[in-house]
Order: structure tokens, then C-alpha cells, then sequence
């Protein structure tokens, strides 16, 4: 249960202060719960699901940067059964960067429709190659088939689904290697499909990290006592845009379309029409760097305006360890904000979007400033996970070094947390109250949303360095009810990815989300689109905006199902 303080109003002693913009602010603000929120909860299931996944990354005694940034989690129906599969990126040995053991291979694993999963990865032929980080899922040829993208250390890879239970690697045919167009092998983190141009046809971005090597490796701390090295050793290095050419191949377009002269040290990617010009912009989370915000100019280029924009530093004018992200409308006002996971004693920075191209910083008047000040995060999610209307936060949380209880200020492992959306603008931490789930302290890092069983609910996978991966599953206990929207693109990319929709439920309630699978941190999520709707049974409207123009209405769709929508003809 809720703290029966907190519904009540009264404050607790505040035993600490911080200063933020040159103000001091108690830790402990007065609120009062919405009266018709939903409490949160989760159940983690893996210990009978068959997901034995523990993400392996081949540590050694130098501790070297890469081994603390893998590893992500895609939730797709690659078997168009209609029940999300999970997949797992993992490492490899170091310095070899191979997967020389079954413990480093990627791992597929097929949802049973009761709870339970079964490993097809050899079947599937996804163990891998290289040291993995992170992955992309999306029908990038148009076909109804979910193809997959795995992002890692000098190599990345495309898979194509065959329709059949398997995958061909089809990298080198596409040309998306991960090198630059001067053919040098970079490190990639995340990856995002996107629609840049509206051609119908998916393009893929690709956030890029540091300049690292096992050669050029270094070393920080003592004997027996290192620590990860700060990103500031090594140089950055840029993010790859891929022109899809319609034929299965691909075309580098970094530099055309103003991408590859931004340096950066990319971490997390997420994308939305933050202006609603109608065409998918691009934020990726630099560590320890400003953020960057890529304006699409129509198809035609992008313009990096995260300083103008106010989404490059926080606003002390600082950067901080950005490293997921998530980028959707956390107001119910129509314009995508941004929830951005950084390390202990920066906060989780969330931006809101202001209209006319500007963001201010949320963080403290939103009430998450205090809660994450003492978090390290990395998966990140801005969903409705009560369904009560008003999408709540989630982050994955770890420290980023295995050392890092050196620090008596700093712990490696941490709880996961939740967020609730008060819908006045404010947020409550209620990760205590949400289940034991939640008190886990593991070195948490990537994590995926969809709905594994189902039910309208909102679930969790998470990936956790040397120990299981979590399947958090929401047993939320409300009357609310739902509404999960599979778009399916026929002007349009099949997967809709870029369309924008607008509901409006039948008490008056209006709501905007978007199709994407790109977020968090190294991820790739499901791809319908989820809402809360309350007490509501009805929505009496849902419009639908395709990325190819086209502008669609439907008009009093019952609440409680999974709804498939395809783009009408024009």
C-alpha cells in the first residue's frame, strides 16, 4: 500500500537539502495522490518462465569501460503469433571480443502463450557474433515480418526474418556494418528505425559511443580495486543514418543528411515528431556530453538544435551521464517530453515540452528531482503502466561500476523504480509500495515494455549483468480498462512507425501516444501502442495521423482489446 502519509499530505522531517539553479529545495514536498490512480504493481516471473538468461559481460580485473554499457532487450513477434518473444543481447569475451562460450551467445526466447518461454535461439540462428550491445526490432522490407538489428563492438547485424522460426544474416548485403563510409569499425550502442524521409521504406539510426579498442584500452584505480575509466579518456565518435533503398540494401547518409559532423558519445536514442510538423525528429543520450536533438528538416537533412531546444545540458548548463531515454507525451497535451536516466548525483533529467520548438527542465517542479538524485539509471519508459490515463516513469537501475560501493556514497546494485503520474503535473516514487519486485538490487541495465500475456497491461523485461533477467509482470488490481493498437502501415512502413495518435475517451479524457519501438536504453519494445483508459469503456474517437499524410478517424471502439488499424486508401 501507499504510505498513508503521503495521501494525507503531511511531509516527513527533511534530513537533507540540494541545490539546484541557485535554490535550495527540501527534500520532502507535500502531495496528495490523484484519487482515482491505480496502485502499481509488478511480479517478477522468471523463476518458472524458462527465461534463464544471465547477461555475461566477460569482465576482467582491469574493469574496462565496454564491460559495464551492454546489454539490451527486444520484445517482437518475430512468429506473428500474436504474443511477444524476447530477445537478449549479450557480451563476449574480452579481449578476444568472441563468443567462444554458450554463456555469451544472444539469446531468443518464444513466448508459450502461458507464462512459460522456450529457447529457439539456434534454431532461430541468432546466437551472434562479437561482443553485442544492444537491439532493434522492426519490418524493415515491408514484408509482416519483424527483422531484427543488433548493435555491438565493431560489427553490427541485420537479421532477416524468413517467415519460418528463423533469421539470415543479411549485413553485408544491406551494407549497415556499423563502419563509416571511410570503412572505420565504431562501437554502437542503440539503434532506432525510423521513417525519416516518409517514403514508406524504414531507415536506421545508429548512436555510436567512444573510440575504444582492447588496444587502447585504460586503466583507472588500484589493484584489486579498479574502477570503469570516465568517458572522458577516450574520444567520441558519430551516429550512422541508413537510407532504406526499397531493394534490401541500404545507403550510408550520415553526412548528406547533416548527422556524421556531430560528435558524440551516443548511449540511448528515441524518436517522436516533437513539433508536429509531421515529420520524426531524433534524441540521443551522450554520456557526460551534451544531448543532441536532430530537427528533421522535412526529409531533406536535420539540424542539431539541443542547445537552442534546451534538451543539451540541465539547467545548471551542466551535461550529465545520459543513457536512456524515452520520448512521449507525459502531460496529455500533445507534445512528447523527454525521461533521461543518468548516475547517482545528477537526478534523471525529464524536459518538457513547452511547444515552439523549446523544452524546459521538469525534473524538480515534476517531484522526480529528489527521488533520483541517488539513482544510477539505464532503462528507461514513459508508459501508463495502471492505466488510469496518465503515463507514469520506469528505470532500470545500476550504478555503472562494479567498484563503485568503494564510494561509501555509491552502491553498483540497486531496485529498479516507478514513478507514478499524479496527473497534475507531478510524479510520486511508489517503487517501495510496488511489490517485492522492485527491491531487487541487481546491476540492472537494458529493459523493453509491451505486454507479454496480453491482458492490457503494461509488463517489463530487464536485463541485469551476472544474474537472471527480470520479467516484471504488472498485477496492477484496478477496474481500469485498455486499449492496445497495432497499426499497420499500407502507403505507410507496414509497422506504421511514425504514425501519431489521438484519443479521446468517452468521459471527455484526451490522450496522444505514438507507433515506435526505438527508447530506453539498447532496446527495442513493442510496437502497439498502449492506453490507459480509466473507468472509461468506450473511445469515442481515435485519429490516427499516417506518416504518409494520411488522416484517419475512427469512431467508438470498445475498450479492453487489441485493435488492429490499417491505413485506409486514400
Amino acid at each position: 500500500m501507499i504510505d498513508p502519509s503521503l495521501q494525507r499530505g503531511r511531509c516527513h522531517t527533511p534530513s537533507t537539502f540540494a541545490i539546484t539553479a541557485g535554490l535550495l529545495f527540501a527534500l520532502c514536498t507535500p502531495v496528495l495522490l490523484a484519487q482515482n490512480a491505480a496502485e502499481i504493481r509488478f511480479e517478477n516471473h522468471q523463476l518458472h518462465s524458462g527465461v534463464d538468461f544471465v547477461l555475461n559481460n566477460g569482465t576482467t580485473s582491469d574493469k574496462p569501460i565496454v564491460d559495464s554499457i551492454p546489454g539490451g532487450v527486444a520484445l517482437l513477434d518475430y512468429d506473428n503469433d500474436g504474443f511477444l518473444d524476447i530477445f537478449f543481447a549479450n557480451g563476449a569475451q574480452i579481449p578476444t571480443l568472441t563468443k567462444d562460450s554458450p554463456v555469451f551467445h544472444n539469446r531468443l526466447y518464444h513466448n508459450n502463450h502461458d507464462g512459460t518461454f522456450t529457447d529457439v535461439t539456434d534454431r532461430a540462428g541468432l546466437r551472434g557474433a562479437g561482443y553485442s550491445m544492444g537491439a532493434a526490432a522492426a519490418d524493415f522490407d515491408n514484408d509482416g515480418w519483424t527483422d531484427l538489428y543488433v548493435t555491438g563492438i565493431n560489427r553490427n547485424i541485420l537479421y532477416r526474418n524468413n517467415h519460418d522460426g528463423t533469421f539470415t544474416d543479411v549485413t553485408d548485403h544491406a551494407g549497415v556494418s556499423g563502419a563509416t563510409s571511410e570503412g572505420k569499425k565504431l562501437l554502437a550502442v542503440s539503434a532506432a528505425w525510423i521513417d525519416y524521409d516518409n517514403d514508406g521504406r524504414l531507415d536506421l539510426f545508429v548512436t555510436n559511443y567512444l573510440d575504444w579498442t582492447p588496444e587502447t584500452s585504460k586503466v583507472c584505480g588500484e589493484p584489486g580495486k579498479r574502477l570503469s575509466c570516465p568517458p572522458s579518456l577516450y574520444p567520441g565518435q558519430p551516429n550512422i543514418l541508413y537510407h532504406n533503398n526499397g531493394d534490401g540494401t541500404f545507403t550510408d547518409v550520415s553526412v548528406a543528411m547533416g548527422i556524421a559532423s556531430h560528435i558524440g558519445k551516443g548511449m540511448g536514442v528515441a524518436i517522436a515528431d516533437y513539433n508536429s510538423d509531421g515529420w520524426m525528429d531524433i534524441f540521443v543520450a551522450n554520456d557526460n556530453q551534451r544531448n543532441f536533438l536532430f530537427r528533421n528538416r522535412k526529409g531533406k537533412g536535420f539540424d542539431e538544435v539541443g542547445v537552442e531546444a534546451g534538451v543539451a545540458y540541465t539547467e545548471d548548463g551542466i551535461p550529465v551521464s545520459s543513457m536512456g531515454v524515452d520520448f512521449r507525451d507525459y502531460r496529455n497535451d500533445g507534445k512528447p517530453g523527454l525521461f533521461i536516466t543518468a548516475l547517482g548525483g545528477e537526478t534523471f533529467p525529464l524536459y518538457r515540452n513547452e511547444g515552439n520548438d523549446l523544452f524546459s527542465m521538469d525534473t524538480y517542479p515534476a517531484k522526480i528531482g529528489f527521488s533520483t538524485y541517488k539513482m544510477s539509471g539505464w532503462g528507461a519508459g514513459i508508459y501508463d503502466l495502471n492505466n488510469d490515463g496518465f503515463k507514469d516513469l520506469f528505470s532500470a537501475n545500476s550504478h555503472v561500476s562494479e567498484n563503485a560501493d568503494l564510494d561509501p556514497q555509491q552502491h553498483y546494485l540497486q531496485p529498479n523504480a516507478v514513478f507514478l503520474n499524479l496527473q497534475n503535473g507531478t510524479f510520486q516514487d511508489v517503487s517501495a509500495q510496488a511489490g517485492t519486485a522492485l527491491s531487487l538490487r541487481a546491476a540492472h541495465r537494458g529493459c523493453a515494455f509491451g505486454d507479454l500475456n496480453n491482458d492490457g497491461k503494461i509488463d517489463i523485461v530487464v536485463s541485469s549483468i551476472g544474474g537472471p533477467a527480470e520479467l516484471l509482470y504488472n498485477t496492477s488490481e484496478s477496474a481500469n480498462h485498455w486499449l492496445l493498437i497495432q497499426a499497420i502501415g499500407v502507403k505507410s512502413n507496414r509497422d506504421g512507425i511514425g504514425t501519431q495518435i489521438k484519443l479521446t475517451s468517452a468521459s471527455g479524457v484526451v490522450q496522444y501516444n505514438q507507433v515506435t519501438t526505438a527508447g530506453s536504453y539498447a532496446s527495442s519494445s513493442d510496437k502497439r501502442v498502449h492506453f490507459g483508459l480509466g473507468h472509461d469503456k468506450l473511445v469515442k474517437e481515435i485519429e490516427l495521423r499516417w506518416p504518409s499524410g494520411a488522416i484517419q478517424i475512427l469512431h467508438n471502439v470498445k475498450a479492453d482489446q487489441i485493435l488492429k488499424v490499417t491505413e485506409a486508401a486514400s
